[in-house]
């Protein structure tokens, strides 16, 4: 069950808005026991993997953020090679522990495809000590194994990832176990050979105005008692007016369909992202929301979409746009 309206165990009276907080949804991180706010941060733009960050706003958007009653924040030492994680870690310092959870990855680090990727138990433990460092936290409430399909072979992330993580937590050093991919099968697959040993799960880009497909799985992940993360909403910029960085791995033709829909929706004065938002939170099954925020602004627009839903404007263009997903490329 969700809880509205009242106040959850990471109020700080003195440091949230109250009006806000008591307007955010606490739903219960799977079987954890943590109640976590809907919609949730994410910080992989804390770093140059989003053009230029300004430090102080990028600080500044996490502060208000848990003001207004984001409790979960995600990170990972991808995000920036551990620059994510050292201006989180600068956030997070002026803001009391009791006030947020927070999630950081292990066995993705380097840009370096061939230096990318290392799960063994050594680079594990020496993964989470430095992000213990760097968030300057005395634990970490989740950590996840980052992008399992890269891996050489599952038996690898069971036999040698899991376990470390599951004797840090013995140890003290983190709380809750969990693990992400892009290709949802090789979740299943995980989870299946590991009954019981993950408490979350992250699927990213699986719940957009032109992906679905997170549905096809989430009965499966809900049936294993597993906290289901939804991240980004807006495709990893796709489905923004800003759009994509360069980097950013689409089809050019999903792409160029995306650049329409967000020219359209400046032509009719009107944020894709919030409406990308807004679609996104409308399932039911996941525990949380993760969306990437380095603004100010940018928190503002995802809990606007949140508290306040829509303008007329606002959702005659969503209809637009949901009307034309097919050329969008939904599957």
């Amino acid at each position: 069950m969700s809880s509205i309206n009242a106040l959850p165990e990471t109020y700080i009276e003195g440091f949230h808005d109250e009006q806000f907080v008591k307007r955010m949804e606490y739903v219960p991180l799977g079987q954890t026991g943590l109640k976590v706010s809907k919609i949730s941060l994410g910080t992989a733009t804390l770093s140059q993997l989003y053009k230029d960050l300004d430090e102080a706003e990028g600080i500044a958007a996490v502060q208000l953020a848990v003001r207004r009653g984001i409790n979960y924040i995600d990170t990972a030492p991808f995000y920036g090679q551990g620059r994510s994680e050292e201006v989180l870690g600068k956030a997070l310092r002026t803001i009391p522990r009791g006030a947020y959870y927070v999630a950081t990855k292990v066995a993705r680090y380097e840009r370096d495809f061939e230096r990318m990727f290392d799960y063994s138990a050594k680079k594990t433990r020496e993964s989470v000590e430095k992000s213990l460092r760097l968030l300057g936290v005395d634990y970490i409430d989740v950590v996840q194994i980052h992008d399992i399909e890269f891996a050489p072979n599952l038996e690898v992330v069971l036999q040698e990832t899991l376990p470390t993580l599951e004797a840090l937590r013995n140890e003290g050093k983190l709380k809750f176990i969990g693990v992400s991919a892009y290709p949802m099968d090789i979740l299943k697959q995980a989870i299946l050979e590991a009954p019981g040993r993950f408490d979350t799960v992250l699927c990213y880009c699986r719940n957009t105005l032109f992906d679905d497909s997170l549905k096809d799985f989430l009965p499966f992940f809900l049936e294993n008692r597993l906290a289901v993360i939804c991240a980004s909403g807006h495709a990893m910029g796709l489905l923004t007016n800003a759009g994509p960085q360069p980097w950013h791995p689409a089809h050019e033709q999903t792409k160029a369909v995306c650049r329409e829909a967000a020219e359209y929706c400046r032509k009719n004065g009107v944020e894709l992202g919030k409406l990308a938002m807004h679609h996104f939170i409308q399932l039911a099954g996941p525990s949380t929301f993760l969306s990437g925020m380095q603004t100010q602004q940018l928190v503002t627009i995802n809990l606007d979409a949140f508290f306040s839903g829509l303008t007329a404007k606002e959702a005659e263009v969503l209809a637009y746009l949901k009307e034309r997903e097919n050329s969008l490329g939904r599957r």
